[in-house]
Order: structure tokens, then C-alpha cells, then sequence
């Protein structure tokens, strides 16, 4: 076990990075009253339920759950660990961590996100200097060049490399680096058979690095050079990357997408799309768009053009993907390619005006949908008519804006000569099934995260709820009352870690007790050490829901014990409870 951060510093990096200025870097925070509220970044949502509170310098999300501190927030959004956390705000407020001593627990042997980076760093140098040694990647190469018609300067700027056809060129390499077979695995740059044996996990590829914003290469895709499957393989999410949070080519799109980001399919797809000079061009990773991404690009740009493939699964990809974006607040426009399947084989065939005529004739997320339902259907057929109808009242029926739907509806009165009362009442009535449907979701939803986080954190939580919700109220004023804290400091037998029914309130009681018996002093933050996000969300939890206590807390706090003790007795196996009454 490595050593702890003192708490003087975890106290100077908490001041120093005042928690609106922290979370207002990643959400759109407006001020209500002394707190500041945002649509939380940690689950979609339309309705702002994410606040931030300056003076416990803190967050709290009613939606789903998520809270805790400046340390908790950067923890949970760059997929760090808590010490990595602490480095990261130490870093953005100017203060220097200690450098003779390393934090954190090592025992796992899992690398740290900074292991981490430096071995994929030193992995891209490998997989380039293979791509332009001509005896190992002149198959690289020749793909590159003839194939997808790359210029070097390109390749270069891409930082595109090459895997040998090799079970362990580029784990040899590591090794003589002083990188181990075991932090290798957890980087997914070699895996391991079950056997036990360590290869390369990428072989024969053209290898493509991902790179964040802070230009760190935090992982990997590769295209097989042969008929091998699968055809594209990424790294899987380590302590530097996760795929569903992070977008290909972001670090440079990041700078030129003030009016608009386009989303490609695939990484060729992006570089065509560079290459001809527009630079605002993104892609997912291997992985269907997921909501993260597209908060990840709201904070970026307010336009969105989807420039997938044009065939079926492009379009259906669309569809999904232009809702998903729609519901993180932006705008969604579509490019319509005819002539060609994707945005690199387009700017190949018809060059970048043609393609730049494209962009700026894309259209909006409900004409693409309509003329595609349209042209599926011969609505002088009456049967024909009602079905496209229908299917055109349940597309507007999704938008929220009462204006877009109007204007939506009168078109489709017009193309398809239905009065518009008909199709508004039709799309009112599926309005409200939707309505009912999603609430019915949510509902289901929230009862699904409350069971998973009690099951995740709190695992004896199901054994006894009457006597867990009595030892959190106990817990929560404890966490909130420096009364009640001074109180149980005198009277050190008044509650005993052994009153506590599950073992993770054991271990918060403990940690409340050594931090108020401690030179420091009790103070919320240092509770946070050793805790996953999702547990120090619970912590919060617990404490948020005293934080307006009014009542004597140290009454509170012994009522509650008194119903803990209830509730623990009558849990006890009914023989030994019976003994126990006979003074057996």
C-alpha cells in the first residue's frame, strides 16, 4: 500500500478548484439562487436535475444518484482513480504533489492511467517506425497509399502506424523497455491465451491512435491487412481510455467545430474527410453512438451532420444516432450522398467541392426521415397512404417543440393532402402514449439503479432495509452534525462500530471516527480516499439526505440507534434469539 496524500493538500487542491468552476468546464451551469444547475453528465436527461452547491463545495444529481465532491466529479468524467483524480485538479490549480513519494494502491498490479499512456506512447513509436520500415510494413504502406490514396503528410499527421505479422514483435519491444508481460495485458497491447502465454494483441494491422484532447494516446484501432476477423479491432477501455466516453480525431476536430462537428462511421471515413480539409470530423469507436459522446460533443459544438454510410445499416445508424444527439440539446442535420456509400469513397469519386456542397446543403433530422419513409411507400395506394401517415405522425411525435411539430405537420398534410387536424390528433395521441411509456421506463429505470446500487455498494442492504435506512440516518449526521461528531468524541460508548448491521456502514463509522479523532480533523473530502465513485455517491447520498437537518442532531442520532437495535434483534436467527431471552 502505497502512501497517503496529506490532508493539507487534498484541503488546498479542494479550495483551490472551486467545484462550479470544476463541473461548469464539462456542463452548461446556470445559477439558481446559491447553487448552480445543468443536465447531468452522467445520465441523459431533458430536465435539469444535476446542482452544484458552492458552499459545501459539492454536486448532487436527483436523476441518478451521482454526488460527491470536485475529486468524485473529475474521477467519474475522465475515467480516473481517485489518486489520479487529485493529480489531474493539482495540475489545473498550479500545485505541486509531493515527488518522493507515489500514492495509491499498487497491490493489483493493474497500471496507472499515466503507466498507461506512456506505454501506448511508446507503442505508436514502435507501430510507425514498423510502417516506414519497408521490409516489415510495406503492406501497410502500399494500403495507405494505393489503396485509400493517402498522402505521407497525412499519415504522418494521423500518426498512423503498422503491426507486424507477429505473435510478439511489439511485446519483445515493450519488455526491453522495462514494460511487463502483466501491465501490457491490462493495456490490451498484448493478450493472453489460456495457457498462459502472452502475444501481440494487434498483428498484421494498419494501426490508427486514439488521442484525446490533452493529446495523450490512450488507445488503438487496427485494420486487418488480410481476410482475418474482425476487420477492425480496438483496444478494449483501460485506465486511459473508455470507448463509449472518448471520439476518434476529437483532439484535432476540437478546434475548428464552433458551427458544426461531422460524425463519420469509421476512422478512413475521418481521414478522407481531413484530408480534404475539413477538419471538424469525428468518429465513434468501433461502438454505436452512445449518449456520453454526444454530451462529449455538446460541449464542443451546437451542430451535429451525420455523415454515415448510405446503405440500410448507415441509415438506420442514423436514425438512432440523430435521436441520441437531439436529446443532448443539439442541432442534427444530415448529409444525403448519392453516387457514393460513404464520405470517403464521395470526396474520392467527386472531389471536395462536390462534397463541400454536400455539407452545406445537408438536411434536417426529419426531412431525411421523411423522404426515406416516403420513398418506402406508394401513397396512391390508400392502404399505402394511412401506413406512411402513421409512420410520419409517430416521427413527429418525438420532437418537443411545439412549433417544429406544427410545421412538420403541415408539410405532411400538404405531400400526403390529410388535413391536418387528422395527423395533429394522431400525433397527440401518440404523444401521450410516449409520454406514459417513458415514464413508465423511468420508473422502471430508477427502481433498477436503487436495486444495482444497493446490490454494487451496499450489498447487505436487502438483508434488513429497516435496519441499513436506521444506521444511514445515524451515518448521514454524523457526516453533516459537528455536534453530534463532539458528542460521540465524549461518549466514545454511545455507538460502537459493532451496533452497525452491514459492513459498508462499519467501514464509513470507522472512517468518520478516525478523521474527527485525528491532528487534521473530520472534513468530508479526506472520507472520499479508497472509495469508487459509485460508492462515494452513496456516502454523499447518505449525507445530502441530512443536509437539512433541523432537529437536534444528537437526538436524531440516538433515535435512530435505538431502531437499529430494534431492527438488529429481531434479524437474529430465531433459536439464538430465544436463548438469548432465557439467559442461555
Amino acid at each position: 500500500m502505497s502512501k497517503r496524500i496529506p490532508p493539507e493538500i487534498v484541503d488546498e487542491i479542494i479550495f483551490k478548484n472551486p467545484i462550479e468552476d470544476v463541473v461548469s468546464s464539462y456542463v452548461n451551469l446556470k445559477k439558481a439562487g446559491s447553487r448552480y444547475m445543468g443536465l447531468c453528465p452522467f445520465h441523459n436527461e431533458k430536465t435539469p436535475s444535476f446542482v452544484v452547491y458552492p458552499n459545501t463545495k459539492s454536486f448532487y444529481c436527483f436523476g441518478c444518484g451521482a454526488g460527491g465532491s470536485a475529486i468524485t466529479f473529475i474521477s467519474r468524467m475522465e475515467n480516473l482513480t481517485y489518486y489520479e483524480a487529485l493529480e489531474n485538479l493539482a495540475e489545473r490549480s498550479g500545485i505541486q504533489l509531493p515527488q518522493d513519494r507515489e500514492y495509491g494502491d499498487k497491490d493489483d498490479n493493474r497500471p496507472s492511467k499515466k503507466r498507461v499512456l506512456q506505454m501506448n506512447l511508446d507503442a505508436a513509436k514502435f507501430f510507425r517506425q514498423c510502417l516506414f520500415d519497408e521490409r516489415i510494413g510495406a503492406v501497410g504502406m502500399r494500403y495507405l497509399r494505393d489503396e485509400r490514396k493517402l498522402d505521407m503528410s497525412t499519415i504522418r499527421h494521423f500518426g498512423l502506424g503498422f503491426a507486424p505479422n507477429d505473435f510478439s514483435s511489439l511485446t519483445k519491444h515493450m519488455k526491453s523497455l522495462g514494460y511487463t508481460e502483466e501491465e501490457l495485458h491490462f493495456a490490451f497491447l498484448c493478450g493472453k491465451s489460456q495457457n498462459g502465454r502472452y502475444y501481440d494483441y494487434f498483428r498484421n494491422r494498419v494501426i490508427f491512435p486514439i488521442i484525446d484532447t490533452a493529446g495523450g494516446i490512450i488507445g488503438f484501432g487496427g485494420r486487418v491487412m488480410d481476410d482475418s476477423k474482425p476487420k477492425y479491432l480496438n483496444t478494449s477501455d483501460t485506465a486511459a481510455f473508455k470507448k463509449s466516453r472518448n471520439l476518434f480525431a476529437l483532439n484535432f476536430a476540437k478546434n475548428k467545430c464552433e458551427d458544426q462537428l461531422i460524425l463519420c462511421e469509421g476512422y478512413m471515413d475521418v481521414i478522407a474527410v481531413h484530408a480534404a480539409g475539413f477538419e471538424s470530423a469525428v468518429a465513434t469507436l468501433g461502438t454505436a453512438l452512445t449518449e456520453e459522446q454526444a454530451r462529449v460533443m455538446a460541449r464542443y459544438t451546437k451542430k451535429v451532420i451525420i455523415a454515415y454510410d448510405s446503405d440500410e445499416a448507415g441509415r438506420t445508424a442514423s436514425s438512432r444516432a440523430s435521436a441520441i444527439l437531439a436529446s443532448a440539446g443539439l442541432e442534427v442535420r444530415m448529409l444525403q450522398m448519392n453516387g457514393a456509400k460513404d464520405p470517403d469513397e464521395y470526396i474520392k469519386k467527386f472531389g471536395r467541392i462536390r462534397f463541400e456542397g454536400l455539407i452545406n446543403s445537408s438536411v434536417s433530422d426529419f426531412d431525411y426521415k421523411r423522404d426515406a419513409l416516403l420513398a418506402s411507400f406508394d401513397t396512391e395506394i390508400p392502404d399505402q397512404k394511412i401506413k406512411a401517415a402513421d409512420k410520419l405522425c409517430s416521427v413527429i411525435a418525438t420532437y418537443h417543440s411545439g412549433v417544429a411539430r406544427e410545421l412538420y405537420i403541415a408539410d405532411i398534410s400538404k405531400r400526403l393532402n390529410i388535413p391536418a387536424d387528422s395527423l395533429r390528433s394522431d400525433v397527440e395521441r401518440k404523444r401521450s402514449y410516449n409520454g406514459k411509456k417513458q415514464r413508465d421506463d423511468l420508473k422502471k429505470e430508477a427502481d433498477r439503479s436503487i436495486m444495482m446500487l444497493g446490490d454494487n455498494v451496499n450489498k447487505e442492504a436487502s438483508k434488513n432495509p429497516a435496519a441499513v435506512r436506521a444506521e444511514e440516518t445515524i451515518l448521514g449526521v454524523l457526516l453533516l452534525d459537528e455536534d453530534a461528531r463532539k458528542y460521540l468524541e465524549k461518549n466514545s460508548d454511545a455507538i460502537r462500530e459493532e451496533d452497525f448491521f452491514s459492513e459498508f456502514s462499519r467501514e464509513l463509522f470507522r472512517r468518520i471516527v478516525e478523521l474527527q479523532h485525528s491532528d487534521h480533523g473530520f472534513s468530508l473530502a479526506l472520507i472520499e480516499e479508497g472509495y469508487t465513485p459509485d460508492e462515494f455517491a452513496r456516502v454523499y447520498s447518505i449525507y445530502h439526505s441530512r443536509e437539512q437537518l433541523s432537529a437536534n442532531g444528537v437526538q436524531v442520532m440516538l433515535e435512530a440507534l435505538k431502531t437499529l437495535k430494534q431492527e438488529t434483534d429481531t434479524c437474529e436467527d430465531p433459536i439464538a434469539a430465544a436463548r438469548k431471552r432465557m439467559g442461555l
